[in-house]
């Protein structure tokens, strides 16, 4: 842990330097959305996420067998890898579809938090996205309000598409297509880093 810890700091310099970009994927699950991406955008190094082995087990047969070389894996609590990671190192960050905790007594297990969100926003770039989604509606009711109450997020939604249907660049998980055969409705929402600049204007405000 020390080691990657000491490795994540160095971004996004050091071995990683002829990455254009760094993206992170909260909770990858199986791995496929994540695989994905890293096909897709070879330039861009993505860190995964995960605690449980058979996921990681999965993501990493899938890295072997297609020669995939731009993924790291944080095989810990994603909190660890928050606090190691520099200032606006993040260009892009995922949390699909996590454990949304539904009884009330739970809630403070939910991963969106007000200290979450902190660590989130101080590791994204001015601009850079926060994709969410899930398939309990009081769980996105809960993102929403807590992303939209914090000083250095925004949501930039215009039109009832952009939480009902996924970005064409955005890939779909294991999970989301049993959701959708067992009949749930999934929302999906994208947020954005506000620019250090405009939040010094809002908490001034």
């Amino acid at each position: 842990m020390a080691d990657f810890r000491a490795l994540v700091r160095q971004l996004p310099s050091g071995p990683f330097r002829n990455y254009s970009d760094i993206w992170l994927e909260v909770g990858f699950g199986q791995g496929e959305h994540l695989a994905a991406q890293a096909r897709a955008h070879p330039d861009t190094l993505f860190i995964g996420c995960e605690p449980y082995i058979d996921g990681i087990s999965r993501l990493l047969r899938t890295i072997d067998s297609e020669g995939i070389e731009n993924i790291l894996i944080h095989d810990d609590d994603a909190q660890i890898l928050l606090d190691a990671l520099p200032d606006a190192s993040i260009g892009r960050l995922f949390l699909l579809f996590p454990d949304p905790w539904p009884k009330r007594r739970h809630y403070k297990r939910r991963f969106v938090s007000p200290t979450n969100l902190d660590r989130i926003a101080r590791v994204l770039g001015d601009g850079a996205a926060f994709r969410f989604a899930t398939d309990h509606a009081e769980y996105a009711r809960w993102t929403l309000w807590h992303v939209v109450n914090h000083v250095a997020l925004e949501w930039p939604a215009i039109r009832s598409g952009d939480w009902r249907h996924r970005a064409r660049d955005w890939p779909e998980t294991r999970y989301e297509r049993k959701a959708v055969a067992r009949g749930r409705t999934c929302t999906y929402l994208t947020f954005r880093r506000c620019t250090r600049a405009a939040e010094t204007d809002n908490e001034v405000e």
